[in-house]
């Protein structure tokens, strides 16, 4: 690519005038300076031409998105070489970018692709990545809009779209759980003594509670265990991608309402069920109830529960796993 700032002639002092005015005195002409403007609109138009979609065949599209020839886009911001043109050279990094951006997705859902199966999860994902391309220093927030995008196209999805909005949620909460902030936490001694009526306790920022029509947290279990197996027989992901696309799709759950807490403990990964009484209690206190408000609301609803107990089982459990910590 072309040089972004071309080298200043000596001066003395501060300032003195712009490359552009310099006056030549022989030799070869000097460069215009390039400005901060200029830059960053180069910068703009390599980072789209190499973002742009692939074709089906995954070559790069014969025309750019505001109609020139794409050979013309690439000429214009990058030279040819002895061996390549300069369509072809754009097209290098053209592939890797996409390539990359679909191997995170196809790693982060194995689940959806399970449900969908690969040709259907293929159309996704490039359809996906065409609305929502990635707009973050970190492909760990590519599937961060995949959710929304999931209810804005339906057809995609159909006609399982309940159960692929459900995976597509859990998933997500698995990304945040991995590697989503972590809070000092809070321990049992630092409830004694607070008073229920004014305490409020906020929940970890990597744990995401749940309320799913399918019982997923079983069949991702399944899946991974598959796609591990399947690993093992292959030499890289291409072939790993023949492989399953081979084999029969997996069989979707029955709908069955569960609720469900995805967490980290010790760096490693946790799905938890609760029952509809402990969900509605940390529901209640991640939205800012005082612990006397969010249990007796809980208690009123389920009053056939042996509260005293349960209640302090619980709350030795989840601050055990460190699920509570001090409001900000």
């Amino acid at each position: 690519m072309r040089p972004s700032l071309s080298k200043s002639p000596k001066r003395s002092g501060m300032g003195g005038p712009p490359m552009s005015s310099v006056r030549n005195t022989g030799g070869p002409p000097v460069p215009r300076r390039q400005t901060i403007a200029e830059l960053r609109e180069l910068q703009r138009l390599a980072f789209a031409t190499i973002s742009f979609p692939l074709t089906k065949a995954g070559d790069p599209q014969r025309t750019f998105r505001d109609g020139r020839p794409m050979r013309d886009v690439a000429a214009g911001f990058i030279k040819p070489n002895d061996r390549l043109t300069s369509l072809e050279r754009i097209a290098i990094y053209n592939r890797q970018y996409w390539y990359r951006l679909m191997d995170c997705l196809w790693d982060d859902y194995p689940g959806l692709r399970a449900i969908l199966g690969k040709q259907k999860f293929e159309k996704l994902r490039i359809a996906y990545l065409t609305r929502y391309p990635s707009r973050s220093f970190t492909l760990r927030n590519l599937g961060d809009h995949l959710v929304q995008f999931l209810e804005e196209e339906p057809q995609y999805t159909a006609p399982n779209g309940d159960i692929c909005l459900d995976m597509a949620r859990f998933e997500w909460a698995q990304v945040v759980a991995f590697d989503g902030e972590e809070r000092p936490p809070l321990a049992v001694d630092d409830l004694l003594g607070q008073d229920p009526a004014k305490l409020r306790l906020s929940l970890q920022p990597y744990l995401t509670l749940l309320e799913m029509d399918y019982p997923l947290d079983d069949f991702v279990i399944a899946v991974k265990k598959r796609d591990e197996a399947m690993r093992s027989q292959a030499s890289n992901a291409m072939e790993a991608e023949r492989i399953e696309s081979n084999r029969r799709r997996s069989r979707i759950p029955r709908r069955e309402k569960i609720f469900l807490a995805v967490h980290r403990h010790e760096n490693d990964l946790y799905y938890k069920r609760l029952d509809p009484a402990e969900y509605q209690l940390l529901i209640l206190l991640r939205d800012g109830k005082t612990l006397a408000d969010a249990c007796s609301r809980v208690i009123s609803e389920y009053d056939d529960l042996d509260w005293t107990a349960r209640i302090q089982r619980c709350f030795a459990r989840w601050t055990e796993t460190g699920w509570f910590c001090k409001r900000h």
